[in-house]
């Protein structure tokens, strides 16, 4: 139907100037399928806090908790969040920080930024990394000191 993967965005953008909350549903649509490539659904995603807040939320939290999402993309989309809905910037962050799965430096650059949105997540977010003993010695250590500063009485 799509000549490249570019055409749905092209269209959703058509639609959002002539309908904007057609539009929005569109960069939902897009943003929330696991079959379009992840660049493009962030894209999408992107696109929405100017048409439609809410709708912007559930997208980028899509592609922020989608563990089939390159870890890069999913910190950029989690990374966006707090401008649009705390909540979902809060659960989005930790469910980064959280995956074992994500590169370990990511996981700490998303705890890193909870504290601005959620400091009983970052805390167990950071605190989930220091004692995860997959995790780069280095990175562990950062990661209780940043706890530590949270809260000097938290203990690791």
């Amino acid at each position: 139907m799509y000549e490249d993967d570019e055409d749905p965005l092209v269209a959703a953008e058509q639609l959002a100037r002539l309908d904007p909350r057609a539009g929005a549903e569109a960069f939902l649509a897009i943003a929330c399928d696991r079959g379009v490539d992840d660049g493009l659904r962030l894209e999408a995603a992107g696109q929405l806090p100017e048409l439609d807040r809410r709708a912007a939320a559930e997208a980028l939290r899509a592609v922020a908790c989608d563990g089939g999402v390159d870890d890069g993309l999913r910190l950029e989309a989690a990374g966006q969040l707090p401008e649009v809905d705390r909540r979902a910037a809060a659960e989005a962050l930790r469910a980064v920080a959280c995956d074992g799965g994500v590169d370990d430096g990511l996981r700490l650059e998303a705890a890193g930024q909870l504290p601005e949105v959620d400091q009983r997540a970052a805390a167990e977010a950071l605190r989930a990394i220091a004692r995860d003993g997959n995790v780069d010695d280095g990175l562990r250590m950062e990661a209780a000191e940043q706890l530590a500063s949270l809260d000097p009485r938290a203990a690791v």
